[in-house]
């Protein structure tokens, strides 16, 4: 990883985002000697935060496990066909809880 003085960024702006687009390697920003700042291109961070929101996934469902919080393959079955056919109403919670959790990740 390259690392760039503060003064350099103010005074080569434009080329240092030149770099940063065609080589895609982040850029760490320094201020008196120390770490101030990361610039990455938007195709990378978008490609973290998409990371993100799946390894947040994978936790939370780790922890539902770890809690007891499952249920089995048929039930599971049961109750989506259930919610997907609106004939069950206590598919309601099922459905707010669904709504609450769309990942917060850029859509393109």
């Amino acid at each position: 990883m390259r690392t760039e003085l503060v003064t350099t960024l103010k005074r080569q702006a434009t080329e240092l985002l030149a770099e940063l687009q065609r080589d895609r390697e982040p850029i760490l920003i320094t201020q008196h000697c120390v770490p101030s700042a990361y610039l990455l291109d938007v195709d990378s961070l978008e490609r973290l935060q998409q990371r993100m929101a799946v390894l947040e996934g994978i936790a939370r469902g780790e922890m539902a496990v770890a809690e007891g919080r499952v249920v089995s393959h048929a039930d599971a079955k049961a109750r989506m066909r259930r919610w997907r056919t609106g004939s069950d109403s206590s598919c309601d919670a099922i459905r707010a809880v669904a709504q609450t959790r769309t990942p917060d990740w850029p859509r393109s």
